[in-house]
């Protein structure tokens, strides 16, 4: 069957264009987006996701900034240091980088970020809107899934997809989406059984779990869209190592309809909706400053 590759870095500059656009309207408003990273510790992977971020928020014209706090911060400075970004107008997006050590509430820092400034979509408010079919911002991951699947022109009402993986910020969100959309949606988990049984009757096939090659081509419906959103790395037989998704690419690719590639998939996706989101978060707080001082209020310099 021939397929169509899904190239999430071709569909990233398409978005960053629009986005860069944005930028230069809110700029000329007075309101230029500025995000800020807030990264704990030394840890090798959040080093490559602020690189790739700072990367594309250069190409939408969006000024970010770095704050990288030791790993032994406790609690109450990390929080206190969020509300202080939140009280700052020139600050239009928070993120906070994972992981972050054991001794840290996650839940509780995400949470403190203000739902204006929280371009993560992760604040349980922005989670909470999907839920009533507020569908503009929403976790980075979920959103770049789906914008994927869109890619396809296949109509989302009415179609069977299935999700592999019921994680907080990637797995439900997606369902979630989906199901705003008028998709007909089956999540399975680790406690799914005959998973083999649900992935072969979707249309759409969402994969989230962080299993090298737990979907193979005998698990997949034939012309079927599959959304790999799995990040690992493997050791070849000669010791080098490789990035790969959830899916075996090779075997699948050959039966479905639509494939994203690992890397070069979802990845380039999230970043680009991480900049959309960011455009989001300024003209909403715009739009409250505005209601509260006039439309004449523009960010001091």
């Amino acid at each position: 069957m021939s397929n169509a590759l899904l190239n999430g870095r071709e569909v990233a500059e398409t978005m960053l264009v629009q986005t860069r656009a944005q930028v230069a309207e809110l700029k000329a408003s007075g309101w230029a987006p500025r995000l800020c990273s807030i990264s704990v510790g030394d840890v090798s992977a959040v080093h490559l996701y602020v690189r790739n971020q700072k990367r594309t928020a250069e190409k939408a014209d969006i000024q970010f900034d770095e704050m990288h706090v030791p790993e032994n911060i406790q609690q109450e400075q990390l929080l206190a240091a969020i509300h202080g970004m939140n009280a700052d107008p020139r600050v239009t997006g928070i993120i906070l980088q994972r992981p972050v050590p054991s001794h840290l509430s996650i839940k509780q820092l995400q949470g403190a970020i203000h739902p204006l400034k929280d371009v993560e979509g992760m604040h349980p408010a922005s989670i909470g809107n999907i839920v009533y079919n507020e569908l503009e911002l929403g976790p980075c991951t979920a959103m770049a899934s789906v914008e994927l699947l869109r890619q396809t022109g296949l109509g989302l009402a009415g179609l069977e997809v299935v999700v592999v993986g019921h994680s907080e910020i990637v797995g439900k969100p997606i369902a979630f989406l989906l199901m705003a959309e008028g998709a007909t949606v089956t999540v399975c988990h680790h406690m799914t059984r005959n998973l083999s049984v649900h992935s072969r009757r979707a249309d759409a096939l969402f994969v989230a779990v962080g299993k090298p090659g737990l979907i193979n081509a005998e698990m997949v419906k034939p012309g079927a869209a599959v959304i790999d959103i799995g990040i690992n790395q493997i050791t070849l037989p000669d010791g080098s190592t490789k990035v790969v998704g959830d899916v075996d690419f090779a075997s699948v690719s050959q039966i479905a309809g639509w494939i994203t590639p690992v890397p070069g998939g979802v990845g380039p996706v999230t970043v680009a909706v991480l900049m959309r989101n960011a455009v989001i978060g300024a003209t909403r707080q715009k739009k409250h400053y505005e209601s509260l001082f006039g439309p004449a209020h523009q960010l001091a310099e």
